[in-house]
């Protein structure tokens, strides 16, 4: 008897296995039915062209979301390339006003539109998208366009007189990452949460330590950490005469470098005494630093994927008594350059061991510090 020929969402679906390995998919079956043939083969190409894993699950997540809204606004998959009254289209339904709704039912996202969205897991907000967001959006909408070949209306004069007319119209405080910059202050308080001398202690008092003195490295980054990234130093003496461990990390791809130039940030004194008591402990010589440990204390050979970081970093939080919601593993980084801002460390310094690319990003954290603690807000 022959074989029943595969359909073509089988087909996508071992398609979509074979990057999954560089491209961690959970809703495998679900993206194989929404997205097309020519979807999985940009997304395979962009795979083979050595894109990062961080940013290639962003375009997975704003394609399927945008085949998502195309097929429920529509009724047809995305176009290649999309004409300028699609794009317009677009941000009317994600920016809009919440008071002209309570009047106009017919404003911003249709309702038939919206429900569709959220029955399929892809929409949680009642309300209008964040700008940025949108502008996230459509930016992975313009790249997924030109790495098919085509050119499309992105930087339109009206698309971008929208955008900024809908922001306008609806002003909203722009929201940080961590509501809380984990200075010295706040990590005091969550490494006395793993000051034993268990496993998991060990571990997270290193993820702490290293993320948050290696210049607020991202949870991606302390994520994939391997122990060939480590690299000894000889020793740093101090003016009393006594020495303190250093270790080098080779940084290779982050979210802002290619991995081609050799981004280096050090380790010294305490954070490299904590990284190699967990691994002694743990009995890491090789592969990946941060791992997951069982319930029985085994500790896996896999990697913590970077939402684990976050989950540690907030549940030291709940332990050390502060508020979950306002901590997150964005606070380490926010916190490095506040807390260099406060001890005096020139913002040069402090960006050769933050590797931030923007400085006017980096100066705002310089900048916020010195007017907090300047004389004109403590005029009273």
């Amino acid at each position: 008897m022959s074989r029943p020929e595969k359909t073509a969402v089988q087909l996508r679906a071992e398609e979509l296995d074979t990057i999954a390995a560089v491209l961690p998919i959970e809703r495998r079956d679900e993206l194989a039915e929404l997205l097309t043939d020519q979807d999985v083969e940009t997304l395979r190409h962009l795979v083979n062209q050595g894109m990062g894993d961080n940013t290639l699950r962003a375009l997975t997540s704003d394609l399927a979301y945008l085949e998502a809204w195309s097929l429920a606004s529509t009724g047809s998959p995305l176009p290649w390339p999309a004409p300028e009254a699609l794009l317009l289209k677009f941000v009317a339904h994600h920016l809009w006003d919440p008071e002209k709704r309570m009047a106009d039912p017919d404003h911003g996202m249709p309702e038939r539109v919206s429900q569709s969205l959220r029955d399929q897991g892809f929409l949680r907000a009642t309300g209008p998208h964040a700008p940025d967001t949108v502008r996230r959006r459509l930016a992975s909408w313009s790249t997924l366009t030109k790495w098919r070949g085509n050119s499309g209306a992105f930087t339109s004069p009206a698309l971008k007189s929208a955008i900024r007319l809908a922001v306008r119209a609806t002003p909203r405080m722009r929201k940080r990452k961590s509501a809380k910059a984990v200075t010295a202050d706040v990590l005091s308080k969550l490494l006395e949460t793993c000051g034993g001398e268990s496993l998991r202690d060990l571990r997270d008092r290193a993820i702490l330590m290293l993320a948050f003195a290696s210049g607020g490295r991202r949870r991606s980054e302390v994520a994939t950490l391997r122990c060939q990234q480590l690299i000894a130093e000889p020793p740093v003496t101090e003016e009393d005469g006594s020495s303190l461990p250093s270790l080098a990390i080779h940084l290779g791809r982050t979210k802002t470098t290619s991995g081609e130039s050799d981004d280096i940030v050090y380790l010294t004194g305490l954070p490299v005494e904590a990284l190699n008591a967990w691994l002694a402990a743990a009995k890491i010589e090789s592969g990946s630093v941060f791992r997951s440990i069982g319930r029985w204390g085994t500790v896996s050979r896999r990697a913590l994927d970077p939402q684990s970081i976050n989950a540690i970093i907030k549940q030291r939080a709940v332990m050390a008594g502060l508020d979950p919601t306002e901590i997150s593993a964005h606070g380490l980084r926010s916190g490095y350059l506040t807390e260099a801002a406060n001890r005096g460390i020139p913002l040069p310094e402090a960006m050769e061991q933050s590797k931030h690319r923007s400085v006017q990003q980096a100066s705002s954290y310089y900048n916020n510090a010195t007017r907090r603690n300047g004389r004109a807000a403590r005029i009273l």
